[in-house]
C-alpha cells in the first residue's frame, strides 16, 4: 500500500503528460477539420443568401434529392458495420468509427443549409471530430479505454471550433453521453482538446460571434423566480422540439415502408413539404436562422409562434432524411421563446432569450452543465450564471427522459419518483414509479376509500 502511495503522483504527472501530446495532437487536426468545413458552409450558403422565393422553392426539393443520394450510396462505402454515431462509438464500439464515410455527412449537411433545409452546423463538426480521433487512436493503436477517450476528445473539439466555446464544449463532448452521469477521466482531455481546436480555427480565420448584457436593475430574488418560470416554459418547448422530430421521423418512416417508396426519395418529398410551408412561414426561418436568434438575445421583438415555426421546419428537414445538426436550432428556438416569455413576465427580453437558449440546450441535449457554461462563454462573462443556472436545471427536469439523441443512454432517473434500470438507451428504458410513490399512492388510496365508507354511513 505505501508503495502504491508513492508511485501513485507519478502515475498521475504521467497520465496529465499524456493527455497533453494526445489531446494536443486531437485538437489541431480536429480544429483544421472542421475549419475547412465551415468555410466551405459559410462559402456556400453566402451564394444562397438573398435568392428569390420561387428560386428557393424549387431548390428545397433538389436539395433533398441530393442528401437521400448522398446518405444512402455514401453508406454503402462502410463496409465495417459500425455505426457512423460518435455517442455509439464510445458505447457500443470501444471508440471506432467507420472513416470511409467521414465526408459523406459534412457534404450532405452544406447541401442541407445551402438549399434551405432548417438544421445546424455542430452535427457536423462533432462528426469530424469524433471520426478523425477515432483514425488518429487507431493509428496510434490505443487500447479500448483510450480510444474511448480519444473519440470524446474529438466531439469535444468539433463543438468548441463551431461555437467559440471551448469549456462548454468539452463538456458538451462528455455530458451528452448519458443522462445523469459524467465521466471526470474524460474531462482534461477534453478541455485540452477543446482549447487547442479553437485556437487552430482561429488560425484558420474562422469568425465568432459573442454578446453582452446590458446592465439592468431588478429585484434579484423576484429575478430568480420569473428566470425559473422561463426555464420551465423553455423545458415544454424543448419537449414539443423533441417530440416533433420523433413524431416526423416515425411517419416519415412509415410512410417510406407502406408506400414502398424508395429511400433517397424521402428527403425530396421533405423539400416539397418544406416549399409549401414557406408560402405562409417566413424564409428567415430557413437554413441556420443565426440572424433571428441574434435580433432575440439583441432584445428585439420576436413572433410570439416563432419558436413553434422553427420547431417545424427542422422537424420536416431531419425527419424526413436532410442530415444537419440538432444543437444550432435548439439555439435558435431557446432564444426566440426566451424572448417572447420574458416579455410575458416583465422580464429584460435579451436576459429572457439568453435564459431560454440555454434551457432549451440544456433539456433537450439533456446538457445543463455544459449550457450553462455556454451561456457564459457566449456572453463574455457578463452573464450572471445565478438566473441562467436555476433556468437550465429547471428545464433538464421538465423535460423528463427524452433527447434529441436517440444513442444517449440514461444512467440515472431525474427524480427520486421515477426509477430507471441504468444504462439503457433514451426510448428503450422503462420507467417505473418507486417503492417510496407506490406506497404513498396506496396509502392515499386507502384514506379515499375509508372516507367514502364514512361519508356513506352518515
Amino acid at each position: 500500500m505505501a508503495r502504491i502511495h508513492f508511485i501513485e503522483p507519478i502515475v498521475m504527472l504521467a497520465t496529465v503528460l499524456q493527455w497533453l501530446v494526445l489531446a494536443t495532437l486531437t485538437g489541431i487536426i480536429v480544429g483544421s477539420g472542421t475549419s475547412i468545413f465551415l468555410h466551405g458552409l459559410l462559402h456556400m450558403t453566402e451564394t444562397t443568401v438573398s435568392i428569390p422565393l420561387w428560386v428557393q422553392m424549387l431548390l428545397l426539393p433538389l436539395g433533398g434529392l441530393i442528401n437521400g443520394l448522398l446518405l444512402y450510396y455514401g453508406s454503402r462505402l462502410n463496409k465495417s458495420g459500425l455505426k457512423d454515431s460518435v455517442i455509439a462509438s464510445v458505447h457500443k464500439q470501444s471508440g471506432r468509427m467507420p472513416f470511409s464515410t467521414l465526408l459523406i455527412k459534412p457534404l450532405a449537411a452544406i447541401v442541407t443549409l445551402t438549399c434551405g433545409g432548417s438544421a445546424g452546423k455542430e452535427g457536423p463538426c462533432s462528426h469530424i471530430g469524433g471520426t478523425l480521433a477515432a483514425a488518429l487512436g487507431q493509428t496510434l493503436r490505443l487500447n479500448a479505454e483510450l480510444q474511448k477517450r480519444i473519440v470524446a476528445c474529438g466531439v469535444s473539439a468539433g463543438f468548441a471550433s463551431v461555437f467559440g466555446t471551448p469549456i462548454a464544449g468539452a463538456i458538451y463532448g462528455v455530458e451528452v453521453l448519458a443522462i445523469g452521469r459524467i465521466r471526470h477521466d474524460f474531462l482534461f482531455p477534453a478541455i485540452v482538446a477543446g482549447v487547442i481546436s479553437l485556437q487552430v480555427s482561429k488560425l484558420w480565420g474562422v469568425p465568432y460571434e459573442y454578446f453582452v448584457l446590458e446592465p439592468m436593475s431588478f429585484v434579484p430574488g423576484l429575478l430568480f423566480i420569473k428566470t425559473i418560470l422561463i426555464g420551465v416554459m423553455c423545458g415544454i418547448v424543448a419537449w414539443i422540439f423533441v417530440d416533433s422530430i420523433r413524431l416526423a421521423k416515425a411517419t416519415s418512416y412509415q410512410l417510406q415502408a407502406k408506400l414502398n417508396i424508395w429511400p433517397p426519395a424521402m428527403p425530396f418529398f421533405g423539400g416539397l413539404v418544406l416549399a409549401l410551408l414557406i408560402l405562409v412561414i417566413p424564409t428567415d426561418y430557413l437554413g441556420l436562422s443565426l440572424p433571428l436568434m441574434d435580433h432575440a438575445l439583441g432584445g428585439g421583438a420576436m413572433p410570439w409562434f416563432g419558436f413553434l415555426w422553427k420547431t417545424l421546419l427542422v422537424a420536416v428537414t431531419l425527419g424526413s432524411g436532410f442530415y444537419g445538426g440538432i444543437v444550432t436550432p435548439q439555439f435558435v428556438i431557446g432564444a426566440i421563446s426566451g424572448n417572447v416569455f420574458a416579455h410575458m413576465l416583465g422580464v429584460s427580453p435579451a436576459l429572457g432569450a439568453l435564459v431560454g437558449l440555454v434551457a432549451v440546450v440544456a433539456s433537450a441535449s439533456n446538457t445543463p452543465v455544459a449550457a450553462i457554461l455556454m451561456g457564459i462563454e457566449l456572453f463574455g462573462g457578463t452573464a450572471d450564471a445565478t438566473y441562467i443556472a436555476g433556468a437550465g436545471i429547471a428545464a433538464y427536469l421538465i423535460i423528463g427522459h427524452r433527447s434529441v439523441y436517440p444513442d444517449q443512454l440514461v444512467a440515472y432517473s431525474k427524480t427520486s419518483w421515477l426509477t430507471v434500470r441504468p444504462d439503457m438507451p433514451v426510448g428503450a428504458e422503462k420507467l417505473h414509479l418507486s417503492n417510496g410513490l407506490l406506497k404513498w399512492l396506496g396509502r392515499l388510496q386507502k384514506s379515499n376509500r375509508y372516507l367514502r365508507r364514512f361519508r356513506h354511513r352518515r
